[in-house]
């Protein structure tokens, strides 16, 4: 929740190769005070069964800055593995991941809200700010 001194930040993940939410991707949130100050680690999360994360870390008073990492190999990978199980004859000695990790930098003000969802493919990904 954000207050006149903070912002704060929420996320969720499509996986728009099947139509759904993605579960169980690790996020980690970070934060800087500053284009030139360090990134402090805030702590992370995982999407839940609708993509959600709905735990992440409450942003520092003075963030201006704020990046979201997104471990989306793994994610893939399970897939995958779920499908060759399903399906054995299509199995593929290539990795279907090309992007293996996903990272968002973007800035914020004091006081508001950003709502950054992930629409993620094994091949491509976009990002935007929600509502």
């Amino acid at each position: 929740m954000s207050t006149s001194t903070t912002a704060s930040v929420s996320t969720h993940i499509l996986d728009t190769s099947v139509g759904r939410p993605a579960e169980g991707v690790a996020v980690h949130l970070s934060a800087r005070s500053g284009r030139d100050a360090d990134w402090q680690a805030l702590g992370g999360s995982a999407t839940d069964a609708d993509g959600r994360c709905k735990d992440l870390p409450a942003l520092p008073e003075g963030t201006t800055h704020v990046r979201l990492d997104f471990a989306v190999e793994p994610y893939f990978e399970k897939k995958q593995a779920d499908a060759q199980q399903d399906a054995p004859a299509n199995r593929d000695s290539g990795s279907a991941v090309f992007f293996p990790e996903v990272a968002i930098t973007f800035a914020v003000v004091p006081g508001e809200h950003y709502h950054v969802p992930l629409l993620l493919n094994p091949f491509g990904y976009s990002v935007y700010r929600g509502s």
